[in-house]
């Protein structure tokens, strides 16, 4: 086998070289495939089955096992129930707020004016 020196050739020749190398491994990999299979059809009829029989309609290509939890969809945590608002905004009673997450603008302006939340309560 020769050696080939990478270092001295330039980028497209490494690019060139890459494609070939890839190619002749799919046509490896396609011969192989063609022999194993060849192999199964000679063994399952010394068994008196078919070829197909045993292959049936596998996937040409397979990848690696799938681990337990590979593939399958995780379960979504349930919503939490939406809380009833506990506070209303006494300009704006539309303007609600549950009590939980940040606080509105208007709760924060309300409390900087000197309101009390208590006061907002619904």
């Amino acid at each position: 086998m020769a050696k080939i020196n990478l270092g001295k050739m330039s980028r497209e020749e490494l690019v060139k070289l890459k494609s070939d190398i890839d190619a002749q491994l799919k046509a490896k990999e396609k011969s192989a495939r063609k022999d194993a299979l060849d192999a199964i059809k000679k063994a399952a009829a010394a068994h008196g089955f078919s070829g197909d029989e045993i292959v049936g309609d596998a996937p040409k290509k397979r990848g690696p096992k799938p681990c337990s939890t590979r593939g399958k969809a995780k379960p979504k945590a349930k919503a939490a129930p939406k809380s009833a608002p506990k506070y209303a905004n006494p300009a704006d009673p539309k303007q609600t707020w549950t009590g939980r997450g940040r606080q509105p603008n208007w709760v924060k302006e309300a409390v900087a004016k000197g309101k009390k939340l208590a006061d907002m309560a619904i």
